[in-house]
């Protein structure tokens, strides 16, 4: 385990992947926005990946420079953020699945 706190930085797949799955306006019914998922969950992610990278479950069998974040949300009903160990040893956060499955009417 790697002592201390790792920089993070997003890849731009990750905002591809966020403005695919919501829309850049929330929703008239509170469907929440881009803005939004940044605003409320990005820095608890970004967080989440720079102190504990090493104490999420790898994504791939024997492969620990890749890594999945699974959680819940206030905006959302769940998504998953699979970060990736650079060769500089900061974390590259590089696809977001979100869980839309919530009704919002």
């Amino acid at each position: 385990m790697t002592a201390g706190r790792r920089e993070v930085r997003a890849a731009v797949e990750f905002f591809q992947d966020l403005d695919r799955q919501l829309p850049s306006d929330r929703g008239p019914n509170g469907e929440p926005s881009t803005s939004d998922f940044q605003t409320f969950e990005l820095l608890e992610i970004v967080e989440k990946f720079a102190v504990g990278f090493d104490d999420l479950p790898a994504l791939i069998p024997g492969r620990d420079d890749y890594r999945i974040l699974i959680s819940t949300s206030v905006l959302v009903r769940a998504f998953t953020v699979v970060g990736q160990l650079s060769a500089d040893g900061a974390i590259e956060l590089i696809s977001l699945d979100i869980d839309l499955g919530q009704d919002w009417s």
